[in-house]
């Protein structure tokens, strides 16, 4: 278990930052949060899907190449966020 503040530290980010990525990570059942710590879901099933999806996502970047919606953007779009 580690807190947001460790994990920011660790992979230098933003403690802030960290925390918004914990909190959708345990809306989606990854990770589990008992203040102040935060430690990964048991649920090795769910644990096993998310890698996949990510390895899938990341082959698909291999092979295709990176998604850069800024350069998707035309002057009839709204700013893509």
């Amino acid at each position: 278990m580690r807190t947001a503040a460790t994990i920011a530290e660790q992979r230098e980010l933003k403690t802030d930052a960290v925390s918004a990525i914990l909190s959708r990570l345990k809306e989606r059942r990854l990770v589990r949060h008992k203040r102040p710590y935060w430690a990964i879901t048991d649920d090795e099933k769910r644990l096993r899907a998310a890698y996949r999806l990510h390895r899938n996502h990341e082959t698909a970047d291999e092979q295709y190449g990176e998604e850069r919606l800024e350069e998707l953007q035309t002057d009839d779009m709204e700013k893509v966020q």
